[in-house]
């Protein structure tokens, strides 16, 4: 129940704690292959096509037939990642059944129990059919995936990859050419590591940006409270107040609409909006099962730097902030700490540190580093070359690869 509030999770618990007794009816199995109403003792019970249900709702908030003439002229041509996942029989009715897509553009559909081998997370690595089509002289217009529980997901246009932070930037910025989000949007969310991309959308537009601590709980607060339209999150989850969850079906639709409105190819909507509010060069470097101690020596030593870390010239950068994340939720008032180390810099790029999974097997360091380019003569360089800098600003703020003996991270995305 990773969405629900902690004024829910801690009522419930504290419930869980009362409770003396519990009763049992012993009835026969829900039909659940049966739609309409069924009995369950005094209890009506609704048996619904969630299919049909979902794709009635994606209709009322995109238009599905300007999707279908782009698909049916050609201007479209797609190719949709399952994963052997929940959302195999969603896309098959959706992409080629409702929106005319060729029958086969929807690949691994067929849900199964093991994935079919697989791990179904959606990136470059876990996807690599795809990836190597997307990236291939008969490449389509258009690339998707999305994951084992069918929220998150990843796009993909011809030789070019979209990542999380843009993608989340790109549909706020394009909002208003969608049916169901034409009157404008209320405001975006983001989570504190995911790039400041979005920001720049909501300044322009002049709407609110929230920045939350991770957890999809957090972005529900804002959802419920019409304070928010859109939220994101940098580890491929992107949502909407049309459902209090992440949804990568949905996704994926809104970008087919914006293609089928702006006709240009997903690189040509990249980078005009690369023009339009600057590259955010963004990645994640990953130091997988440090020893606990030692992890959280690293954050120990960060912490010691942060009072005097605003001002400082490190690498030519002046800093200009050096905090501690914590998060006071605006709807609630609830407050959440020691969510990440930030430290930002007076050209608006920004290092982060997170610590996690200190499990048996020893913790994650996350090391978040963004760089903002304004100058679109540089918006094509390699990411890794363009956030060199900040790659040594973060060791000498952090040690860590010192403190580790590590000469690279384990996981770079």
């Amino acid at each position: 129940m990773d969405p629900a509030p902690d004024r829910y999770t801690n009522a419930f618990y504290a419930r869980s704690q009362e409770i003396d007794k519990y009763q049992i009816f012993d009835v026969p199995d829900i039909d659940i292959d049966r739609l309409g109403e069924q009995q369950l003792g005094a209890m009506q019970v609704t048996v619904f096509d969630p299919v049909k249900d979902y794709t009635a709702l994606m209709s009322r908030l995109f238009d599905f037939e300007l999707i279908r003439k782009a698909i049916s002229a050609g201007s479209i041509t797609l190719e949709f990642d399952a994963m052997h996942a929940v959302t195999g029989p969603y896309a098959r009715h959706i992409l080629e059944d409702t929106l005319g897509a060729v029958a086969g553009s929807v690949i691994n559909g067929h849900p199964k129990q093991d994935f079919g081998g697989g791990h179904p997370d959606p990136n470059l690595s876990h996807t690599r059919e795809l990836a190597e089509l997307l990236y291939s002289s008969n490449a389509p217009v258009f690339g998707a995936v999305s994951d084992g529980d069918g929220d998150r997901n990843m796009i993909l246009g011809k030789d070019f990859f979209v990542t999380p932070s843009d993608s989340l930037a790109v549909i706020a910025a394009n909002a208003h050419l969608i049916p169901g989000y034409q009157n404008g949007i209320q405001g975006v969310a983001r989570s504190m590591p995911t790039s400041q991309a979005v920001d720049r959308v909501a300044r322009e537009f002049g709407v609110e940006c929230f920045e939350t601590p991770t957890g999809w709980k957090y972005f529900g607060n804002l959802l419920d409270a019409n304070k928010i339209t859109l939220c994101g999150e940098e580890s491929f989850g992107t949502g909407s107040d049309h459902v209090r969850e992440k949804d990568g079906l949905w996704a994926v639709l809104f970008w087919l609409n914006i293609l089928a409105v702006r006709k240009q190819s997903v690189a040509d909507i990249v980078h005009d909006h690369w023009k339009r509010f600057g590259h955010h060069f963004y990645a994640r470097h990953d130091y997988e099962t440090i020893d606990i101690d030692t992890a959280n020596g690293i954050i120990d030593h960060l912490r010691s730097q942060l009072s005097h870390l605003p001002g400082q010239s490190i690498s030519n950068d002046i800093v200009s902030y050096a905090d501690e994340f914590s998060y006071t939720d605006p709807i609630d008032g609830s407050n959440t700490e020691n969510q990440g180390i930030r430290i930002g810099f007076e050209n608006g790029s920004r290092i982060v540190f997170r610590l996690s999974g200190t499990g048996t097997e020893g913790a994650t360091l996350r090391v978040y580093l963004e760089q903002f380019e304004p100058d679109p003569k540089n918006h094509d360089a390699d990411t890794q070359l363009a956030l060199a800098k900040l790659i040594e600003v973060a060791e000498i703020l952090s040690e860590v690869k010192k403190r580790t003996g590590r000469n690279t991270p384990t996981v770079i995305t």
